[in-house]
């Protein structure tokens, strides 16, 4: 049976024909059907189109490194042939016309789509039923839920996942993958049911960072606008916002381990002080995401308000109660925030904090606090989490990269060259 863990590995055995397209379907299906029960990371699979998929790509010339791969793809991202609910009762069964655009861009450089990976409502709060494959009695984390167990287990090297406030970055940390939230509009978002249009972020989920920046590549279309990668060692900062008041044991003991491993290895840790306007950066975080989605999900509550969740609704009534001139100070507080970056990154290369407060809660009615990630949503800056290290209840826990806007590249470097340091 193919190892399907590492994709550029397995595009590369595609291209060669030491493999096919329609073998890797088919060990991603049998693993499916053999796991999902419990996992429940799926919301459609079509077997007989994945297949057909698979045989067209297996038919031509590889047309890039992931050719052939088989992905998944959150439920919040059209798709032509398969149906999308977004995560909402509103929704179910509905059919888009057409793929969104990282998807025909995916498709375009001859990946296969294998299903709909399962959402939170809205990529929201209110979770769906997928449990964790480290512990099924715990959170996979949201709102990609799905995406983050599917890879987690095995079932995909590659899933879509969405950020608006720590979707990415908390259900990789959780489950213990790879995720990567890229610079903000580096991924074409035509297709997706947005939240916060000036939130919103398409990203990966993968094992490897070279494979989640490839991944990422192929859903942009073009090369992603780049810093000057990171120094080998990299320059590490630790950067402390108002989230540390929430951060557990778990988490505060991870980052000390990475901090020591890179010191270790050579690298340069140093604490960095953000600049002022960070401190307000939480609450202007929930002063665009509450204004957006209101506006962004009027037909939903203005239509089907009784089929939203207690959560969302509260989420909607804050967005009522936001006024223009709250929504116009929050936006001014990002661009200071950003201004401020410069300062951040004078004199290291990346910032690691925590990718969540611990490791997974118990339970499937919380998906987790996102206190780790709103900041550097927020600012539209590269964010990869880095696994390999667990917490005392055997759970992972992830290391949280923040990269420079536009410094996707440089972020990257930072989680390839700290991941052996983690699992050795």
């Amino acid at each position: 049976m193919l190892n399907l863990t590492d994709a550029l590995a397995l595009g590369a055995s595609i291209a060669q024909g030491e493999t096919t397209a329609v073998a890797a379907v088919e060990t991603a299906l049998a693993r499916i059907e053999a796991r999902d029960g419990d996992i429940r990371a799926w919301k459609t699979v079509q077997p007989e189109k994945a297949l057909a998929e698979a045989a067209r790509r297996d038919a031509e010339a590889p047309r890039g490194p992931l050719h052939g791969v088989p992905v998944g793809v959150k439920d919040v991202i059209d798709t032509g042939d398969l149906s999308t609910g977004y995560g909402s009762p509103i929704h179910e069964g509905k059919q888009p016309a057409a793929d969104a655009a990282c998807v025909a861009l995916l498709r375009d450089a001859g990946m296969v789509v294998l299903g709909k990976t399962v959402s939170t409502e809205f990529a929201m709060r209110h979770p769906g039923v997928t449990r964790n494959p480290h512990n099924l009695a715990h959170t996979p984390g949201g709102s990609s839920s799905g995406s983050a167990a599917a890879v987690a287990d095995g079932h995909v090297p590659l899933a879509i996942g969405t950020q608006t406030s720590g979707s990415i970055i908390r259900p990789a940390s959780f489950c213990g993958v790879v995720g990567y939230k890229p610079s903000w509009g580096a991924v074409p978002r035509g297709g997706l049911k947005m939240l916060a249009e000036s939130l919103d972020v398409i990203g990966a989920m993968a094992n490897t960072a070279a494979d989640a920046d490839a991944f990422v590549q192929a859903m942009a279309g073009r090369p992603i606008m780049a810093t000057k990668p990171a120094a080998s060692p990299p320059r590490f900062g630790i950067a402390r916002t108002k989230a540390w008041a929430s951060v557990e044991h778990a988490s505060a003991a991870a980052l000390e381990a990475a901090a020591a491993a890179c010191t270790a290895a050579g690298a340069t840790v140093t604490d960095v002080e953000l600049p002022p306007p960070f401190a307000e950066a939480l609450d202007a975080h929930d002063v665009v995401m509450t204004y957006e989605a209101w506006r962004m999900l009027a037909h939903e509550r203005t239509t089907c308000w009784d089929q939203l969740s207690p959560a969302l609704q509260a989420v909607m009534e804050r967005g009522a109660a936001c006024t223009p001139e709250a929504y116009a100070k929050a936006l001014k507080i990002r661009s200071r925030c950003r201004h401020g970056l410069k300062t951040a990154f004078a004199d290291v290369d990346v910032l690691l904090t925590p990718s969540a407060t611990g490791e997974a809660p118990a339970g499937l009615g919380f998906t987790g606090a996102p206190e780790f990630n709103r900041i550097w949503t927020f600012t539209g800056t590269p964010c990869v989490p880095v696994p390999g290290l667990t917490g005392p209840l055997g759970l992972p826990v992830g290391i949280q990269i923040i990269g420079p806007l536009g410094g996707d590249a440089r972020a990257i470097a930072a989680a390839d060259w700290l991941r052996p340091l983690l699992t050795q």
